[in-house]
């Protein structure tokens, strides 16, 4: 019920975007758009389904570095699904950003037959949030992203909200600080962050979104410190270093086929 508030609400919010770019730039019907978003909207569905179920079996260190693995999954699904291989220094980057998840996470993770069952839900969840991404790159051929991001969360979200209802009732008294966190889930991490996210994949290679993606922590930490007063710790600026590395090496990469292309 969570995620499908949290994917009704965004398509409320951006509603308005969607109906002025399908005015202004889409020529067919619009049962296509649907049709197109019914994949990609159900796989995102159930990886919210499964993020939020598998977040409240484990830890959150074992949660975020389990949901940090996406490049590990992301190489096999452009491979299969566009042909687009994993370059030299790609591995290199996936390898320095994944280096430092590890370091950021060592003292917290937690290898437990306590956790077990919510490590492997969050990993499935994670394959999902992979495949889902995968999917976005075909998005390219929309002349907004608008076109392609609201028919698949409205889908996506009617799809959490049907399953839910086999599970929960809809009704409920929600708290003023609760109906804050849904609304901030709506236009944070689903407006803002996945609407980039499947954006990016149009315009970037698949390995390079989801290396960029890893690098929340960094955002995170200065979150932290400024609300919160929590000092990052030696790990953290380990970590951040290796990922600003990691990321030096996919835009060096991008950089040299541009010149050759130009």
């Amino acid at each position: 019920m969570l995620a499908a508030y949290r994917l009704l609400l965004t398509c409320l919010l951006i509603s308005p975007l969607f109906v002025r770019d399908y005015r202004r730039y889409h020529k067919g019907e619009l049962r296509e758009l649907f049709r197109s978003a019914i994949g990609p909207g159900v796989v995102l569905g159930i990886h919210f389904i499964t993020w939020v179920i598998g977040a409240r079996m484990t830890t959150g260190a074992n949660a975020t570095l389990i949901v940090s693995l996406v490049p590990l999954a992301m190489p096999f699904f452009m491979l299969f699904m566009y042909r687009e291989r994993i370059t030299r220094n790609e591995v290199m980057a996936t390898a320095l950003a994944l280096l430092g998840m590890l370091v950021l996470s060592a003292g917290d993770f937690n290898i437990s037959m306590e956790y077990l069952k919510g490590d492997l839900v969050c990993l499935v969840s994670m394959v999902l949030f992979a495949y889902y991404l995968a999917l976005a790159k075909d998005s390219a051929r929309y002349e907004s992203i608008w076109l392609y991001v609201f028919p698949m969360y409205l889908l996506a979200g009617i799809f959490c909200f049907v399953l839910a209802l086999f599970f929960s009732s809809p009704i409920h008294s929600y708290s003023p600080y609760e109906g804050l966190m849904i609304l901030l889930l709506a236009v944070v991490p689903t407006i803002g962050g996945h609407t980039i996210l499947n954006f990016s994949m149009q315009k970037f290679r698949g390995q390079t979104v989801s290396i960029i993606n890893m690098g929340q922590f960094v955002f995170a930490g200065i979150v932290a410190y400024f609300i919160y007063l929590e000092v990052p710790t030696v790990e953290f600026y380990i970590a951040s270093l290796l990922f600003l590395l990691s990321i030096w090496l996919v835009m060096k990469s991008r950089t040299r086929k541009s010149q050759k292309s130009n």
